[in-house]
């Protein structure tokens, strides 16, 4: 048996216990897959990371990342909370310029950090280049009725695949996503098919409001049913919103909202330059100790 140091971080939210947890196992090399997985699965959180030393020279640590299921090429706030903990605990130092390089199956993912006068870190990581396949009409109708959603008909669902592989579909506004629910069973047999992590939805709210839309992600054949706040799904979405080019009143910050069904309160800012979109949002560590493997 071995003790292994280790960290809880709730992950997109600026309050404790609101956000999304994820455990980080900071000083993994020697664990075995097998032994990853089983803590990964005894955690039972959607999210496990594992920290070992790079095999890259440009980047500044590798990670791998289970869920209860199974391991994940990449995931969202699995990343940013990963990159918070080793930032806190000194493992890592922070460049003047602010960028930091994980390594992780997708590749090497940049991130970019600031720190505001209260010494917190706002983290954004460069979301992995998409691949995008629309969904017939058939098929994005399946998937509507399916998700017992209202959703708009302008633009098909769409598979974004970002190394987790999500359906995408815009619902007719927040409301909408609000009250959409899923039939889980035949949402784990449509993912399986097609060979998806889930489906996030995503609908505007009003001009004028403090947030700019509400997302829900849903994955049960990685065992989450609903995922409290979803960095990847959120990552999709903004492919999906530059794919088809909606309009909103910022073009390049739009405000999201995910967890409310949840009782949480995500919050993620989608971010725009002229050859990236990168994923904002605060963490805060809520448990530290020691783990026994």
């Amino acid at each position: 048996m071995q003790t292994v140091r280790f960290k809880q971080v709730d992950v997109f939210s600026n309050e404790r216990y609101k956000g999304n947890p994820v455990a980080v196992v900071l000083e993994a090399h020697g664990l075995s897959s097998e032994q990853m997985q089983a803590v990964a699965n005894w955690t039972n959180l959607s999210e496990t990371t594992f920290v070992l030393p790079p095999t890259e020279t440009t980047a500044d640590y590798q990670v791998r990342i289970f869920t209860p299921q199974g391991e994940l090429p990449f995931a969202g706030h699995p990343t940013l909370g990963t990159a918070h903990a080793l930032l806190e605990s000194g493992m890592i130092a922070l460049p003047q310029n602010g960028r930091i390089i994980q390594q992780c199956k997708a590749g090497l993912i940049t991130l970019d950090v600031k720190v505001d006068n209260t010494e917190q870190y706002h983290i954004a990581f460069s979301l992995p280049r998409e691949k995008i396949t629309a969904l017939s009409a058939g098929q994005s109708k399946q998937f509507a009725a399916l998700m017992n959603c209202q959703c708009d008909s302008q633009h098909p669902a769409t598979i974004i695949d970002t190394g987790p592989q999500w359906v995408v579909m815009q619902a007719q506004n927040a409301d909408a996503v609000l009250n959409c629910q899923p039939d889980f069973a035949q949402l784990k047999k449509h993912s399986s098919a097609l060979h998806i992590t889930g489906v996030t939805i995503f609908g505007r709210y009003p001009e004028g409001s403090i947030h700019d839309i509400e997302v829900r992600s849903f994955a049960p054949i990685c065992g989450i049913d609903e995922d409290p706040v979803c960095g990847s799904g959120n990552g999709s979405v903004a492919a999906y919103i530059r794919h088809y080019q909606l309009a909103f009143k910022n073009p390049t910050a739009i405000r999201s909202s995910q967890g409310r069904m949840l009782q949480r309160k995500g919050r993620l800012e989608l971010l725009f330059t002229e050859n990236n979109i990168w994923i904002r949002g605060l963490s805060h560590t809520c448990i530290e100790g020691m783990i026994y493997i």
